[in-house]
């Protein structure tokens, strides 16, 4: 195994379990160490400290054991067996609910690896070389993990892996073939695309928030904005609301999403599906037109140097949403930028509802649900921000 040594003093954040070594940690490397290739990393004085992927970059090792012990055979199996006990504890895999997530990378302890469930179908992301490499025997650790009941697995990495390290990965199966998915989501009945649509196919992390909106809904004109898939939208129906009109740029996801309301509510003459941008939408509705609005928009920020223009479109975005809301409306808004923070997050809000002039306050503080877990050492890990909003 090639060998990665640290400066000195750089040791500090592995001895806090930290799982990443950012390249300007590194004092000196053996030759020809290629991307995805597992290293030791030492400190200064020759210490192992810990086991990772490496990769070129900002972040140049993948931290996947710390200490001095060498990663098992069956290290996959292990770590996913793990991960499968904890969505069992939390009570997410049972007969009204067969959709979750099962790796979710730095809070499973299996970095740059995510994994979500449909049913009988796992569909696998690898944000490294490294996992890209090893997918053969992440695929068999999944088909062969107990009760999962795991007989596809379906590998989509192409917009995840790092561009730079040249790796073309292919979108397909490495075991088993598509035959259709229905998943079940607390009861309620989702198609799902992972060959065509975005991420995964389906937004679980949005779960425990779309059936906190539904106590909300009742009796409501409720407004889901950026709606993909229609998840809001069919809690909604559930829930009671009077009217629900569910818009994304996407015709698409449009069509994704009418597919969803008919399968769980056929017929249904509450809801109305509309392609269109969304700032151009919210410019074009009266006031007081809705009394509950779900702003849940792609990042605005995927990198540091987008963050400024990110926060401005946050604040414009809920600026026009606290403007056009009737009075005693409620607004779900959300952030899954990864590099704005909570605070900031809040801070757009609250300068957006300073603009508009209303009084607004907060409810609840919404995150990630319990299987997007988040390593206490790594607090990057807290993606997924909300604030449910009450606008007077």
């Amino acid at each position: 195994m090639k060998t990665i040594t640290l400066k000195p003093g750089k040791e500090e954040s592995l001895l806090r379990r930290h799982p990443w070594v950012f390249s300007g940690a590194i004092g000196r490397s053996d030759e020809d160490i290629a991307e995805g290739e597992i290293v030791a990393v030492v400190d200064a004085k020759g210490r192992k400290l810990a086991t990772g992927h490496f990769q070129i970059g900002s972040i140049a090792v993948r931290i996947l054991e710390f200490g001095d012990k060498s990663l098992p055979e069956n290290f996959y199996q292990q770590r996913l067996e793990n991960a499968f006990v904890l969505r069992k504890a939390i009570n997410l895999i049972r007969p009204d609910n067969n959709c979750y997530r099962l790796a979710h990378g730095e809070g499973d302890f299996l970095p740059g690896l995510v994994v979500d469930i449909y049913g009988d179908t796992a569909v696998v992301q690898a944000h490294s070389p490294g996992m890209h490499y090893d997918r053969l025997k992440i695929a068999d650790a999944l088909i062969s993990l107990p009760e999962a009941g795991i007989r596809n697995v379906y590998y989509k990495s192409d917009t995840t892996l790092p561009f730079k390290a040249n790796l073309d990965p292919v979108n397909d199966y490495i075991i088993g073939k598509y035959d259709g998915c229905l998943a079940l989501e607390n009861g309620l009945q989702f198609n799902i695309d992972w060959l065509k649509g975005q991420k995964t196919g389906f937004f679980i992390d949005q779960r425990e928030n779309r059936l906190l909106l539904e106590k909300f809904s009742k009796g409501r004109d409720v407004l889901n904005m950026f709606c993909y898939t229609g998840g809001f939208s069919v809690y909604a129906l559930r829930g009671g609301a009077k009217r629900v009109v569910s818009v994304d740029s996407s015709s698409k996801a449009i069509e994704l999403t009418e597919a969803n309301v008919s399968l769980n509510f056929p017929d249904d003459n509450r809801h109305a599906a509309i392609a269109e941008d969304a700032f151009k939408y919210l410019d074009n509705i009266k006031k007081d037109e809705f009394d509950l609005i779900i702003l849940d928009p792609p990042a605005f920020a995927k990198h540091r140097s987008a963050l400024k223009n990110g926060l401005i479109g946050y604040r414009r975005l809920n600026l026009k949403a606290f403007e056009k809301i009737k009075k005693g409306g409620v607004v779900f808004t959300f952030s899954c930028s990864q590099v704005v923070t909570k605070e900031m997050f809040r801070l757009a809000v609250f300068t957006a509802a300073a603009q508009s002039g209303r009084k607004v306050r907060i409810l609840h503080q919404l995150t990630q649900p319990a299987d997007h877990p988040i390593d206490i050492a790594h607090p990057e890990g807290e993606y997924l921000k909300g604030l449910v909003l009450y606008v007077e």
